[in-house]
Order: structure tokens, then C-alpha cells, then sequence
């Protein structure tokens, strides 16, 4: 690459992304600037001609805040590895160097982040297609947001001017009638509602049924794609996890294998994971500090695994007995009783994602348990019988252990006596 007409070789650059352009830090190999220019975004056939003058396979560091998707999408067309960075980490380091705040020095800073050791800034950089199914998640949850407000604004008015109804679920079929009446007529027990109230009271209730159209609308290109995808219909046979909340457990997870099939790093990019916050020595005045959730991590995640928890105490069987063993019954810390279970639906996730199998009830037995095989309800001389092929007679006064390994069903040694002669 040339700067000011000299040959230059750049080995890591990094970008600090705006909306409408980014500022961007190239280095060499012995860390040292050799080139800052500012890259418009406005102009895209301009942006890829620029960046096909880039050099091709050097790392280019882009924080993770709004909008790094398609510049990523741009950058790796271009023959860029890119890499996304942790804004939190990065920030702390900055505050950490003592540096303000500038353009210039975040690019500088980014670049120098693939010098280090290791990749402890690093985070995942979430695929196009991932990304796609993310918006249609992201567009129904904003979709319930409005019709919850819709919702809460009609109760509003009701409260305003002291309308009052018996139905457990005003927006229900015959609240809806009530609403319709109410809309048409301006009328209602107490009198009549004010021109400027109904006016409001009808919008609302236009606003509802045009979000209620799009959320139908929705859910049912949602079923058409999802009912030919076997992972999320294996997940969507959890209970508690309907086909919504399997699209946004396989979204937002994105790829099991990036969390090396381990569950509970899953449960603490879930929030899920308990964190403890001890130092010093422990005053035996005071009350212990406890474990508590953590706050950096994936929010909607953890949305999700609680909602689950609810539909899975609902459900009954052993998600019911965990939840009334947390609670003592549902009397106390019923919260607490929700994220214990949530936090027990975590691993049943990575295995049905990890190993392709279906939910059920009662798990398989493990291997070497003896749970299911009918040898397993035999004595230990039996066992040996059959082991050995030979009667019981030529055991002689052989003396066998009934105590096994547990969980193995296996005989604690000597496994085999020596007979005798």
C-alpha cells in the first residue's frame, strides 16, 4: 500500500465506526503508524473502491457498537479479516492508559489490539444469516412493545373518565364488543365521553388492530419457515419453549459450538450464572453478600430461558417439584424459583442443540448405570456366574461385596476372586 508515495506494509488496522464515516489507524509490523485516513460511508460505490485498494487478509479491528454489521459485510468482500471488539473492554482499557476520548485515539487504540497475547478483547462476529433471523425476532418483540402501550393507553382513558367493565380481559371478544360500541356511540354507563377522548379512544383502537394485523402477519411467516427447521422444533419440544421462543433461543445463540459445548458458558452469556463479589475476610457481624447475576452478557437471552421457566413450571413433572423446592411450595423467593429453573433448562438446551437428540421427560440412563438392564436387579454372585460360565457350587465359600461403585453398578475390587485349587 502507498501513503504519500512510499511503499508501506500494513499488518493490523482499526476502524472507529459512525454513522455516516469512520476513522481509521493502519500499522506495521512494528506497531508504529503508517497511515490515518477518514472513510465516508455515504457513497458506496466510492466506499468499495477505496477499500479494494486496501491491502488484502490484514486483520481490521471494528468495535461492536450500532451498525458494525454491514461495514463487516463490506470490509470481508474486500479481502478483510475482520474482527470485533468488546466496546465495554475496550473503553476500560482506554480509561485504564489514561487516554481521552477522540476519534483518532480509538482507531489507534483498536489497531493495536491483534499485538496482544491473547484475544481477551475479542467477541464473536455474528454471520449475515444470523443476523437476518435476529431482525425478525427484534421486529415482533417491537411489535409487542407497541401494542402493550396501545393497550395501556385505552386503559387510560377508561380511568380518566371512569368507565368501568367486569370483563377479566377488556381486549378479549367481548371486550372488544365493548370497545367497539363505545367507539361508535360515545356512550357508556356514566355518560358520554368528550369529543377530544373519543377521538383519542378511536385511534388507539384503529393502532391496535393494525399491530395485531402485523403481529399475525408475522407469526405466520415465522410458522412457515421455522416448521421445516429440525433444531428449533427439537427445541420447541422443551417445555416451556414454544416455536417464538425456539426462534429466539437459535438466534441469539447463533452457533453452540462457540461456547465449546460447555453449559455453563452459556448460562453466564445467558446472565444465568451466579457471580460472587467476597474479598477480605469474612465478619461474622455482618450478614454475607451472597452470589447475584451478572449484568454483562445477552440480555434477551436471559428474557427468554425466564420465560421458558415460567411455561415449564406450568407445565409440571420435575420442572414443578425443582420450582416448589427453591419456593418451599410457591410461599417464598418465587423469583429465585424462576431462575433456578432457568438456569436447569440451560444444559437441556446444549444438549438437545449439541447432540441432535429430542426432549424427554426421564433422561436415558448413562452407561455402565445398570438403569434399564434387567442383569442390574441380580445379586453380585450371579453376576459372577454368568461371568465366569460356571455354577455356583464351583465358586465354593467365594465372599462377594453386595457395594457397588456408585453410579457405575459395577463391584467395588477385587473385581474377580482368585479360586481354589
Amino acid at each position: 500500500m502507498k501513503n504519500q508515495g512510499r511503499e508501506v506494509k500494513v499488518a493490523a488496522m482499526g476502524l472507529d465506526v459512525h454513522y455516516k464515516f469512520s476513522t481509521v489507524t493502519m500499522r506495521d509490523e512494528q506497531g508504529r503508524v503508517v497511515a490515518r485516513e477518514r472513510l465516508e460511508h455515504t457513497d458506496r460505490a466510492a466506499l468499495r473502491g477505496r477499500l479494494a485498494q486496501w491491502p488484502k487478509g490484514v486483520p481490521a479491528v471494528v468495535e461492536a457498537s450500532f451498525g458494525w454489521g454491514w461495514l463487516s459485510d463490506e470490509l470481508t468482500a474486500a479481502g478483510l479479516e475482520v474482527q470485533l471488539s468488546n466496546c465495554y473492554k475496550v473503553e476500560q482499557m482506554r480509561k485504564a492508559r489514561g487516554e481521552c476520548k477522540t476519534n483518532k485515539k480509538d482507531a489507534d487504540l483498536l489497531s493495536l489490539l491483534p499485538r496482544e497475547a491473547q484475544p481477551w478483547w475479542r467477541i464473536w462476529l455474528v454471520p449475515p444469516e444470523v443476523r437476518d433471523q435476529r431482525e425478525w425476532m427484534r421486529y415482533r418483540a417491537d411489535l409487542v412493545g407497541v401494542q402493550t402501550q396501545t393497550k395501556s393507553r385505552i386503559c387510560a382513558v377508561f380511568h380518566r373518565h371512569g368507565i368501568f367493565h367486569d370483563f377479566s380481559d377488556l381486549f378479549g371478544c367481548k371486550g372488544r364488543a365493548l370497545l367497539a360500541e363505545l367507539c361508535r356511540e360515545g356512550r357508556h354507563s356514566g355518560g358520554v365521553l368528550p369529543a377530544g377522548a373519543l377521538a383519542a379512544l378511536r385511534g388507539q383502537v384503529r393502532l391496535l388492530d393494525q399491530v395485531r394485523q402485523q403481529l399475525s402477519d408475522v407469526a405466520r411467516q415465522l410458522r412457515r419457515v421455522l416448521k421445516h427447521d429440525p433444531l428449533t422444533q427439537r427445541l420447541a419440544g422443551i417445555p416451556g419453549i414454544g416455536l417464538i421462543l425456539a426462534h429466539v433461543l437459535k438466534s441469539e445463540i447463533g452457533q453452540i459450538e462457540r461456547f465449546g459445548g460447555n453449559h455453563n458458558r452459556l448460562a453466564c452469556y445467558s446472565l444465568l450464572g451466579p457471580r460472587a463479589e467476597d474479598t477480605g475476610e469474612h465478619d461474622p457481624s455482618k450478614s454475607p453478600l451472597g452470589r447475584h447475576l451478572g449484568q454483562r452478557g445477552n440480555r434477551t437471552l436471559k428474557w427468554a430461558f425466564i420465560e421458558a421457566a415460567h411455561g415449564a413450571v406450568h407445565h409440571g413433572g420435575c420442572w414443578r417439584a425443582m420450582f416448589d423446592r427453591v419456593t418451599k411450595g410457591g410461599k417464598m423467593d418465587r423469583n429465585r424459583g424462576y431462575i433456578r429453573v432457568a438456569r436447569e433448562l440451560v444444559p437441556v438446551v446444549t444438549a438437545i442443540w449439541k447432540n441432535g437428540t429430542t426432549y424427554q421427560e426421564k433422561p436415558p440412563a448413562r452407561p455402565g448405570s445398570g438403569q434399564g438392564d434387567p442383569s442390574a436387579t441380580t445379586s453380585p454372585r450371579q453376576r459372577l456366574e454368568k461371568f465366569l460360565n460356571c455354577p455356583a457350587r464351583s465358586l465354593g465359600a467365594v465372599k462377594l461385596s453386595s457395594r457397588t461403585r456408585s453410579g457405575t453398578g459395577q463391584l467395588y475390587p477385587p473385581m474377580v476372586p482368585a479360586l481354589k485349587a
